[in-house]
């Protein structure tokens, strides 16, 4: 039970969010070394004067401010100018441009019809600028659907209803099929994918969303937690490179690929085990501090521009490794019915499943942690936490895709709002294939 009370974020796979009042303090500035506030040598955001604003005031004092003189200037010499620049949002309303289709008789009779602009399929409709900004603020700013029309109607005029938004969200999801096509092609072609999951609320049940990424890709898709539905992404069945991922069985199927356990994970489930007793699990430090020194050896070669670990870093590590499992073997043995502990289960984990823990020290390519995943997933908890719940499969399916497109764009450094608009006009953008 005190085990248990003691799980937080920092020692479990728990998220920060039920920590509560009891979360763990994080001292500022003592993990990383680095002060609060703004690094040095980080862009900032200052306004700065433009060349060429788009108007311009002049103010010209009429008269003398000396009390003595107040002499007329309108006939004098200019002295000095002072430049002084405000930044304002224009005015945002509804422009409405009406288009009329013509028809004209020809002398033989016939009439002919002018072409309808692409796009203008109604004879009342909004344009792809609202269609961008709607689904910007759902995806995007993860607004419910009530308060993403409410936003666009106070500040742009555009009275759409409830029902609009999640329309237009639900046809953004629809016209992204060539991208997501696309983008399993590229994942399946990476080396090194990320892949996670996490719960997301749907109706009062739990639904899944899985995530297949790299630093330049990002695909996401629904379902439960077998190992069929970590396949139904098109990206993991099949792949022959490398996966880096946590912990969870569904991927162990996955046959044809090499496996890299995330270090994040494997540190969090040691860090529980040895706060839970200190003196009798010793060999969790021991293990905990083997990760790290890898960790910096391994970093350290790749700063150095070097492919790989030298023959002995790998011994070292690797004896560092096994000492520690053999010290945990000590620390935990079997009851008298044979069976193990959480910490002796721990340890058997890091003797079975060695070669997919240290995969980072035989494959510099492979990173220690699964970061990439994790940092991918966190907007689905976000929306979660001001939007609530989902109330039906195919919303949560659609948010999925909406957010592959978007964190794919970002990641590009994509503008969010004109990759959306050209959604709605010319069709999805396509993200290009690796440089090299």
């Amino acid at each position: 039970m005190q085990r248990r009370l003691g799980l937080n974020s920092t020692n479990s796979s728990r998220p920060p969010s039920p920590d509560g009042l009891g979360r763990p303090k994080r001292v500022s500035g003592k993990a990383s070394g680095r002060s609060k506030g703004k690094q040095p040598g980080s862009s900032g955001s200052t306004l700065a004067l433009i060349a060429r604003p788009d108007h311009v005031v002049e103010h010209r004092p009429d008269r003398c401010a000396n009390a003595v003189c107040g002499a007329a200037l309108g006939d004098r010499a200019e002295y000095a100018r002072q430049r002084r620049q405000v930044f304002e949002l224009p005015e945002l309303k509804m422009v409405v441009t009406e288009h009329q289709i013509v028809a004209v008789a020809c002398n033989c009779g016939h009439v002919t019809i002018a072409d309808v602009p692409a796009g203008v399929s109604g004879r009342v409709q909004y344009g792809p600028a609202v269609k961008a900004a709607a689904v910007y603020a759902r995806g995007a700013q993860f607004l419910p659907y009530a308060r993403a029309a409410r936003l666009l109607g106070d500040l742009a005029g555009a009275r759409v209803s409830t029902g609009f938004v999640h329309g237009v969200f639900l046809e953004a999801a629809a016209r992204l099929a060539p991208f997501t096509d696309r983008l399993r092609e590229l994942l399946r072609a990476a080396p090194v994918p990320h892949a996670d999951e996490t719960p997301a609320r749907l109706d009062g049940r739990w639904g899944y969303v899985h995530v297949a990424c790299t630093a330049d890709y990002t695909l996401f898709h629904v379902g439960g937690r077998a190992a069929a539905d970590v396949d139904a992404g098109g990206v993991l069945p099949g792949f022959t490179g490398t996966i880096v991922r946590d912990g969870y069985a569904a991927y162990q199927h996955l046959r044809d690929a090499t496996h890299a356990w995330c270090g994040a994970h494997l540190l969090r489930d040691l860090k529980a085990v040895h706060e839970a007793d200190p003196a009798g699990q010793s060999w969790a430090e021991a293990m905990a501090t083997t990760l790290l020194i890898a960790k910096q050896t391994t970093e350290q070669a790749v700063t150095d521009g070097r492919d790989a670990l030298t023959e002995q870093e790998i011994s070292r590590i690797g004896s560092y490794y096994a000492g520690a499992v053999a010290h945990g073997r000590a620390e935990n043995p079997p009851d008298r019915n044979g069976d193990l502990s959480r910490a002796g289960k721990l340890v058997e984990r890091f003797h079975t499943h060695r070669g997919m823990i240290l995969r980072f020290v035989l494959d510099l390519a492979a990173p220690f942690t699964n970061n990439t995943a994790e940092r991918a997933l966190r907007p689905i908890k976000l929306q979660q936490k001001i939007s609530a719940t989902w109330r039906v499969l195919h919303g949560l399916a659609a948010f999925a895709t909406v957010r592959s497109y978007l964190d794919t764009a970002t990641k590009h450094g994509q503008d969010t709002l004109t990759v959306l608009k050209q959604l709605f006009t010319t069709g999805p953008w396509m993200p290009p294939a690796p440089s090299s």
